[in-house]
This record gives C-alpha cells, structure tokens and sequence, in this order.
C-alpha cells in the first residue's frame, strides 16, 4: 500500500521556523522525484520546493527561494522541507508528491504563522 505521511506542521510565529517531513511507504522511493506543494485558503495549490532521486538539483518557487531547503534521506525513505523565516504568507496545507511513472499524493499537514 502507497503511503505518504506529512508530519511537522504547526502554529509559529513570523520569523520561526519548521521541519516538515514526508515518510514515503510502497514504492521504491529513490526511484521518485519529490515536491513539496501547498495551498492557502481561497488560492490554487503552489509548487514549492522539488528534488531529483538522489538528492540534487533541488528547485524553488520564488517566494521561498533562500528560505527553504528541500533535502531527502534515500535510507529513510524521507523528504523533508526546512522552513525558515517564516512568514504570515507561508500559511497553507503542505503537502508532498512523488512524481515518477505513478504520481503520489500525501494528505498535508497544516502550517500557520501568526503571531
């Protein structure tokens, strides 16, 4: 059975941070591109953070870039996003994607920034 389990969400406040993790179960994880994605209330859900197989070439949305570090552990079978920074308008459902020959969704984890 194909899981993921985003875990890590939480209320803090602007300028904390979070570790958001995604533990991937009944597939070949390493075969699998990763992306994180989120969604805001009222808005379309936004490609975050991706990264290749192995760990590299790891990409970013603009509103993100040099607040975000996507990084996986193949040995784990686990993507993370490190969210620094953080501000109001990082408040969404996180969730992650792996992307290869099937296309797998995890069911998110709320992040809130509010003081």
């Amino acid at each position: 059975q194909v899981q993921l389990v985003e875990s890590g969400g939480d209320l803090v406040q602007p300028g904390g941070s979070l570790r958001l993790s995604c533990a991937a179960s009944g597939f070949t994880f390493s075969n699998y591109v990763m992306r994180w994605h989120r969604q805001a209330p009222g808005k379309e859900r936004e490609l975050v953070a991706s990264i290749s197989r192995l760990g590299g070439s790891p990409n970013y949305a603009d509103s993100v870039k040099g607040r975000f570090t996507i990084f996986r552990d193949n040995a784990k079978n686990t993507a993370y996003l490190q969210m620094n920074s953080l501000k109001p308008e990082d408040t969404a459902v996180y969730y992650c994607n792996a992307i290869s020959t099937h296309d797998y969704w995890g069911q998110g984890t709320q992040v809130t920034v509010s003081s």
